[in-house]
């Protein structure tokens, strides 16, 4: 935490860049991409920076940093200027107050591209507890006040009797994290709107609402790992009774160790995230300073690094990467060669 406010503490003095409205020229520059953000996505631009080195051996390797979705907007949106990120990684979309954050301070042409599809997977070790969830039941077992009541729920057989008579112990994100963003929207509020008063409670009292429907329990049966999801592999891996929250990457990636539980009697599947079968389906994001482009060296070969390799069968899909719907790609493309920017009316 301290790293990060020693980080936004430099001057704006310091950060400020003489940027055109092109993403044109600037009166400092640095020789290395740098990209913060999603722990999700950051296999995925290891392997882009990885692809791009290689095919051009006089630039740099960028430097890729594992910070979490949200506190990589934070530094994103700092402010412009060689001191800040180029770019951020994210597991979900920018928020409207995340946009406002970086128009505030000077970052006002920003590239949104959506570089391909990830699954919010819950699996547990091979051999290990096995369930078929449901988003109520999730909600119910992870909620701090399900519904508003008391957490009573010990066992996942206290939340529905066809579940096994063990622990609940579930091992996931931390709240700076886009996984556990997913998380909520995804599984925790449509579980809690399964009942009918909380549905009506989103329209007379928003904020009631979110807190009742996406507050995580805090005594012991969530345990928050970290931005890094392998650790949460690993220690699933150490104890069959135990469930783990992370990106279907990381799932497939760790196949021999770990095995995927069926949401809605659906599997977590490269076929099944494609097709939005599965619950847990959800884009995946890079976002570019286009005032960085011309200056930083490197980062418009990165950008075109992104664009060779998100296909169906290119080299994200080997490490776990669902490929968006052709149209999409095709757009995201274009908006690579274009740097078209993103608008506070493409998020309403």
């Amino acid at each position: 935490m301290s790293k990060l406010k020693n980080f936004l503490a430099v001057s704006l003095g310091a950060l400020a860049v003489a940027a055109c409205g092109s993403g044109g020229g600037s009166s400092e520059t640095r020789n290395q991409v740098r990209a913060v953000g999603s722990s999700t996505v950051f296999p995925f631009a290891k392997t882009v920076a990885e692809q791009m080195t290689r095919s051009n051996p006089d630039i740099s390797s960028p430097i890729i940093e594992s910070t979490g979705t949200g506190a990589g907007f934070k530094l994103f949106c700092a402010g412009v200027g060689s001191d800040t990120p180029d770019i951020t990684h994210a597991s979900r979309r920018i928020k409207v107050s995340e946009f406002e954050e970086c128009q505030a301070n000077g970052v006002e042409e920003i590239v949104e591209l959506q570089v391909g599809l990830d699954g919010l997977a819950l699996a547990s070790a091979k051999g290990g507890i096995s369930m078929n969830l449901t988003p109520k039941i999730v909600y119910e077992a992870l909620a701090a006040n399900p519904y508003g009541q008391e957490q009573t729920a010990e066992l996942w057989s206290d939340v529905d009797p066809s579940l096994p008579d063990q622990r609940i112990l579930v091992y996931g994100p931390p709240p700076t994290s886009g996984t556990r963003d997913a998380l909520k929207e995804l599984v925790l509020e449509p579980g809690c709107d399964t009942n009918p008063e909380m549905e009506a409670l989103a329209e007379t009292d928003e904020d009631r609402h979110a807190q009742i429907c996406t507050e995580v329990r805090n005594d012991g049966a969530y345990v928050e790992q970290g931005e890094q999801d392998n650790l949460i592999v690993q220690k699933i891996e150490s104890n069959p009774q135990a469930v783990g929250v992370f990106g279907y990457s990381y799932l497939e990636e760790n196949a021999d160790k770990v095995q995927g539980l069926t949401m809605n009697g659906v599997e977590p599947t490269y076929e099944n995230i494609a097709s939005f079968d599965y619950l847990g389906a959800r884009p995946l994001y890079v976002y570019v300073k286009k005032a960085h482009v011309k200056p930083i060296q490197g980062l418009r070969e990165f950008l075109n690094q992104w664009a060779q390799s998100w296909d169906r069968d290119g080299p994200l899909a080997s490490i776990g990467l669902v490929a968006s719907p052709d149209d999409v790609r095709a757009e995201q493309t274009r908006r690579v060669n274009e740097l078209t920017s993103l608008t506070r009316a493409d998020l309403d």
